[in-house]
């Protein structure tokens, strides 16, 4: 397997340097000199400061000691996207950084709104690395409650938002799973000062999170079961789901199908409609 991974790591770098050019590195083309496209292998190490025979055995494939700074150095001389840069360190044995959005990925917002609305009659809403709320769908709004001028943050609504919790009749047995959650999303960025400022707002603004914090109980993002009872149409079975873009890394889109309890899709259906948007056009308690 490590011959197999080595290998790989040297078709890897001899392709990203084929397609970069002296030009694109700041050099100088090289006229008929040239006897391929890309960069040679002394201008790789050069440009990236490190010694000409060491990359020149990284690319051969050997197996030789490599650190994070060397590889980042590599990856910015061959103009490596995010996913090509963890590719690079997987084939090193390293463990790879954190992903990243790249620039061109970054405006998806457009394809991800017609994707939830796609999702009608059933909620889909979409929220960031902290869990806030970036977009959801008119079904999210009538069943969930989500709404302009809400705590746009979906752990803090959990536990504040007077209607979600008056419709959430499994809202007890979801909450530490909510919790231990989102403690799963803080250990993949521990030194993220912004999983900091969502917890402390969340300690501040309910006991309860905070007695479930304190367990420090830790889950993945998965399903999760919810029944609600809604004020128009009353029981509710879903099943929410979160799911990834790998292009955003950032973003989670969490869709809720429904369960065949209770004859929720047709409820669903009925909220979606003319009729039932009237009457959901203003979130009720219950």
């Amino acid at each position: 397997m490590k011959a197999h991974r080595l290998g790989e790591l040297r078709k890897f770098l001899m392709s990203r340097r084929a397609r970069v050019s002296p030009a694109e590195a700041g050099l100088p083309d090289g006229g008929a000199r040239r006897r391929t496209p890309g960069l040679r292998r002394e201008e790789v190490a050069v440009l990236a400061g490190v010694g000409v025979s060491w990359y020149q055995w990284l690319e051969q494939g050997r197996d030789i000691t490599v650190s994070p700074q060397v590889l980042d150095s590599v990856g910015r001389v061959l103009r490596l996207s995010s996913v090509e840069r963890r590719h690079l360190y997987v084939l090193a044995g390293l463990n790879p950084p954190a992903p990243e959005v790249d620039p061109g990925d970054a405006d998806m917002c457009a394809g991800l709104r017609r994707l939830i609305d796609a999702w009608m009659p059933f909620p889909a809403h979409i929220m960031d690395a902290y869990w806030n709320t970036i977009l959801y769908n008119d079904a999210a709004g009538m069943v969930l409650g989500m709404r302009p001028g809400l705590v746009q943050n979906c752990l803090i609504a959990f536990f504040t938002d007077p209607i979600y919790r008056s419709r959430a009749r499994s809202w007890e047995r979801n909450a530490p799973y909510v919790v231990a959650q989102f403690r799963a999303a803080c250990s993949e960025r521990p030194d993220d000062e912004g999983f900091r400022a969502v917890v402390e707002e969340a300690k501040a603004a309910s006991e309860e999170f905070t007695a479930l914090w304190e367990r420090r109980d830790i889950a993945p993002g998965g399903q999760v079961r919810k029944e609600l009872e809604h004020p128009l149409v009353g029981e509710l079975f879903v099943e929410s789901t979160q799911l990834r873009v790998p292009a955003r890394p950032d973003l989670a889109i969490v869709m809720h199908t429904p369960l065949p309890e209770a004859d929720t899709a047709a409820k669903l259906e009925w909220l979606a409609s003319p009729e039932g948007r009237r009457g959901s056009m203003y979130p009720v308690a219950g």
